[in-house]
């Protein structure tokens, strides 16, 4: 089935200097439009964010300083990119929740007049989650080939669960089968509490995961400023991660 388009479609990724909407940048931004017509056309750009891009970031996407360093930064860009975009939704790979997000930021910053109003938002990530469910019963029957006919049921979930992890053992003959390994492989990041609130960085120093310390040191923050620690303990924050907080303060 071809696209059915009422007028243009970008497909649009970002390279960042990191994950937070709020004060994160755009290092790079590459648009694909598909036109009516099925032709397409296509920008790439490298911003300079104004900010250093972090090393462990850089890593990642292979966008250093040194690489931006005489670009233009995103206010110089500005107009460049929205009048590529022109009338064209927007779609994208987890879009809605990131990509739009911080392009929208961007343009705010700089007093951009682009506007989300009449644009549609197309994210293939959420099409891919509803159509192949990351459930339970989805894993159950993609890896056992069995139907969950007791889902929700806290015992046949359990063993359920043991048998997806074993098909998983048979399918991917890159796992292996101890729990050190497992439990590496299967983490999202390198968090001290639950709400991942509070990771460990390279060096495994307990930092502050949010807010505006992002990055910073637990213990150097509550040192620099001991009301951010009352601010936590008396907010709206997980119990765990409290008891997580005060562990790292008195240790």
């Amino acid at each position: 089935m071809k696209l059915n388009l009422s007028k243009p479609l970008a497909f649009f990724d970002l390279e960042t200097t990191g994950v937070d909407v709020s004060k994160d940048k755009i290092v790079e931004i590459s648009i694909l439009k598909v036109n009516k017509d099925g032709s397409k056309e296509s920008l790439t750009k490298k911003i300079n964010p104004g900010i250093p891009i972090p090393l462990a970031t850089s890593e990642v996407h292979g966008i250093y300083d040194i690489d931006v360093i005489n670009e233009p930064n995103f206010k110089e860009a500005s107009n460049e990119i929205a009048d590529f975009i022109g009338d064209a939704d927007l779609a994208g790979f987890n879009s809605n929740k990131f990509d739009i997000p911080l392009l929208m930021e961007e343009f705010a910053r700089v007093n951009h007049p682009f506007s989300m109003n009449n644009r549609k938002q197309v994210d293939v990530q959420n099409i891919f989650h509803k159509m192949e469910q990351r459930t339970l019963v989805a894993a159950y029957k993609f890896y056992c080939d069995k139907d969950l006919t007791n889902a929700h049921s806290a015992e046949a979930d359990t063993t359920a669960t043991y048998e997806v992890l074993m098909g998983q053992l048979e399918k991917y003959e890159e796992l292996e089968g101890n729990t050190d390994f497992l439990h590496d492989f299967s983490k999202r990041g390198n968090f001290l509490d639950f709400a991942g609130r509070i990771a460990e960085d390279e060096n495994k120093t307990p930092v502050f995961n949010f807010g505006k310390y992002k990055g910073r040191s637990v213990k150097e923050v509550l040192q620099e400023n001991p009301g951010y620690y009352g601010w936590m303990m008396n907010g709206d924050f997980p119990a765990y991660t409290k008891k997580v907080l005060k562990e790292i303060k008195e240790s």
